[in-house]
């Protein structure tokens, strides 16, 4: 089998989104029923890290593990990535010794490279332009609870960051819309966007980017990364917090979904997050799920 990758959402078709939905929902019910299913025995996962996790790390760990694989965990600093070997070089290395590698590293081109000189498949689990995992976790949570979200609206209120991108190259393959809301500054940039996209509409007002809304979601205002953007950033998104105001303006049966972790009061008020329209915790687990049905894909094709 050709060796495929998991770099970003455009890079799987609307086919096999719908394959993989369905592999995951036949995974989790056999994780919920305790029903033992070790498809990547003596399968090895590599998984890299640069940038800090809690989710990402446990899901792809736990998630290798219940399919009956290994998988072994290396952060940059403790290895010689961290001391300036070469991407290229790591990529050949690494790749000979395991059957798939996943990695969280801070710009799209280290993951471009990578993957360029592997011998298995690569998976992003975050980068600064994308967080395709995530939001294949997302987009399954919300067919888990609503059905089909094809011709829905999702409302994007925050930061135009990885996650946002993501959700755009979501909604032209599985074709709904998203309204997005940032503040001046810290808008959309065009080159990560298909100019071929129409699936989406920018708003100045937040709250009028959630009228009528199927989803909305938010994500924290300052990512890994622009920490020192800090002070300047709460300044700018003064009015872009996900509240029950905001809310209200969404359709009546709408989720909320962050990625989390969240700071309560900031992007998204406790009444909201923690009201009786989220969905986040579900979400989380999720990553578990979906990241189970694309490592067996990806290592195995379809089953």
């Amino acid at each position: 089998m050709a060796i495929k990758h998991y770099l970003q959402f455009a890079d799987f078709s609307l086919d096999e989104y719908e394959y993989l939905i369905e592999r995951t929902k036949i995974i989790k019910r056999k994780f919920k029923n305790y029903e033992p299913y070790h498809p990547l025995l003596d399968r090895t996962l590599v998984m890299v890290f640069e940038k800090n996790s809690t989710r990402t790390r446990l899901s792809f760990e736990a998630g290798m593990h219940q399919l009956g694989g290994a998988a072994i965990y290396l952060n940059t600093r403790d290895s010689q990535l961290g001391r300036g070997e070469p991407v290229e070089d790591a990529a050949q290395v690494m790749s000979r010794m395991c059957d798939i590698i996943m990695i969280r590293t801070f710009g799209q081109e280290i993951i471009d490279r990578f993957s360029r000189n592997s011998r298995v498949p690569v998976i992003n689990g975050l980068t600064n332009e994308h967080h395709p995992c995530q939001v294949f976790a997302d987009v399954f949570t919300y067919i888990e609870h609503r059905g089909s979200i094809t011709g829905k609206t999702v409302a994007w209120v925050g930061d135009a960051n990885n996650m946002l991108y993501s959700w755009l190259q979501a909604a032209e393959v599985f074709g709904f819309h998203v309204n997005v809301s940032t503040p001046a500054g810290y808008d959309i940039n065009p080159a990560l966007v298909s100019p071929a996209n129409q699936r989406y509409t920018v708003f100045k007002d937040p709250s009028d980017a959630c009228e009528g809304a199927n989803l909305v979601t938010t994500d924290v205002w300052t990512s890994m990364g622009y920490e020192q953007e800090n002070a300047a950033r709460l300044k700018a998104f003064d009015g872009w917090i996900v509240d029950g105001a905001k809310m209200k303006r969404a359709n009546k049966q709408a989720l909320f979904m962050h990625c989390l972790p969240a700071h309560r009061g900031e992007e998204v008020s406790a009444e909201v997050i923690d009201g009786p329209q989220s969905v986040v915790w579900e979400e989380a687990e999720n990553r578990l799920h979906v990241q189970k049905a694309l490592l067996e894909y990806l290592v195995l094709g379809r089953v």
